[in-house]
């Protein structure tokens, strides 16, 4: 399952989450969206775990904790939406 993770301080790693979510089962990745220009993170991330049962548990217990004096918000992600293809430029 993949989980949004909302709220986020600017100080918040990849390895941060990794930490808080491993304590309730495997997490297979994880990503904090960032800038493109600066690299600094636009306060979003996911957490994807593959039981959805050990998600569901995490998500459960996470949801509206602090994590570095922020409250997290977390909820089951959306699978991307499917771009139009456009035709090619000239």
């Amino acid at each position: 399952m993949n989980i949004h993770v909302g709220n986020l301080g600017f100080n918040v790693t990849e390895e941060d989450l990794r930490a808080l979510f491993s304590d309730f089962g495997e997490v297979s990745a994880v990503n904090i969206v960032k800038e493109r220009s600066s690299g600094q993170s636009k306060g979003f991330g996911f957490v994807e775990m593959l039981n959805n049962s050990q998600a569901d548990k995490a998500m459960k217990a996470l949801n509206g904790s602090r994590l570095k004096e922020q409250l997290i918000k977390l909820s089951q992600a959306k699978p991307p939406a499917k771009r139009a293809q456009r035709g090619p430029r000239y």
